[in-house]
C-alpha cells in the first residue's frame, strides 16, 4: 500500500495583498497613526479582562502598535499577521486581528482579535475573524486553525460559534490571571468544515 504523500506546506514569505476586504471592513496594517484608536481600547479592564496583558498605559500602546506594525510578513511557524481593522465607509479603527502561522509543517494557524467596546454590536469582530479563516484556507491551505480564550469569556465564545468553529476542549484551571485560577476553552475549525460551510452558504445564496 502507497504511503500518503504529505499535504503541502503554506507558500512562504507570505504577505497578503493588503487590504484584507470583507463588505464593510478593511484588514490593513498598523501604522503609528494608529496609537491614539488602538490605546483608547487597550487601557479599558473591561477589555483586558480576559487577556494576558493590559490594561496599556500610553507607553505600553505605542510599544504595541510598534510591534504590531512589524508584523504583516509569514516566514516561518510562529510568525504573526497583527491588522487593524477600519470600518471602510467613515475610516474608523475599530479593533485588531491576529493570525499566527502555528506550524507551516503541520498546516495549523491560531486567530485572535480585540474589538473596541464602543463598536460592540455590529458584527465587525465576527466579519473580520471570518476574513481571517478565508485567508488560512482559501490563500495558505492550512488544515487547522484553532482559538484558546478564557472559559469566562462567554461573548468571545459566541462570536466563535458563529464563525462554525468546534468546541474541542475545556482545561479546567489550567492559567493563573488577575490573581485567580483560570479555565482555558479552546475552538478550532478544519479544512472540509471551512469548505463545507462555504457550500452551504452558496446553495443558500442561489
Amino acid at each position: 500500500m502507497p504511503i500518503p504523500s504529505a499535504p503541502a506546506a503554506p507558500p512562504l514569505p507570505y504577505t497578503p495583498d493588503y487590504p484584507l476586504r470583507t463588505a464593510r471592513l478593511d484588514l490593513r496594517p498598523v501604522t503609528e497613526g494608529d496609537f491614539s484608536a488602538i490605546h483608547a481600547y487597550q487601557r479599558l479592564p473591561e477589555v483586558c479582562r480576559y487577556l494576558y496583558w493590559g490594561p496599556l498605559d500610553e507607553e505600553g500602546s505605542r510599544a504595541s502598535v510598534a510591534a504590531k506594525a512589524a508584523r504583516t510578513t509569514l516566514r516561518e511557524s510562529g510568525d504573526l499577521l497583527q491588522l487593524a481593522v477600519v470600518v471602510r465607509e467613515t475610516g474608523t479603527l475599530v479593533g485588531d486581528v491576529t493570525f499566527v502561522l502555528t506550524s507551516r509543517e503541520h498546516r495549523q494557524g491560531g486567530i485572535g482579535y480585540v474589538f473596541d467596546p464602543a463598536h460592540a454590536g455590529r458584527g465587525y469582530a465576527t466579519e473580520a475573524s471570518r476574513a481571517l479563516l478565508e485567508l488560512a484556507f482559501e490563500q495558505l491551505r492550512l488544515h487547522r486553525v484553532q482559538a484558546e480564550l478564557d472559559g469566562r469569556n462567554t461573548a468571545s465564545a459566541r462570536l466563535l460559534e458563529r464563525l462554525g468553529m468546534r468546541r474541542e476542549g475545556h482545561l479546567r484551571e489550567n492559567e493563573f490571571l488577575d490573581g485567580e485560577w483560570a479555565d482555558e476553552v479552546i475552538y478550532a475549525m478544519l479544512a472540509h468544515e471551512w469548505h463545507a460551510q462555504q457550500e452551504r452558504q452558496d446553495d443558500a445564496a442561489r
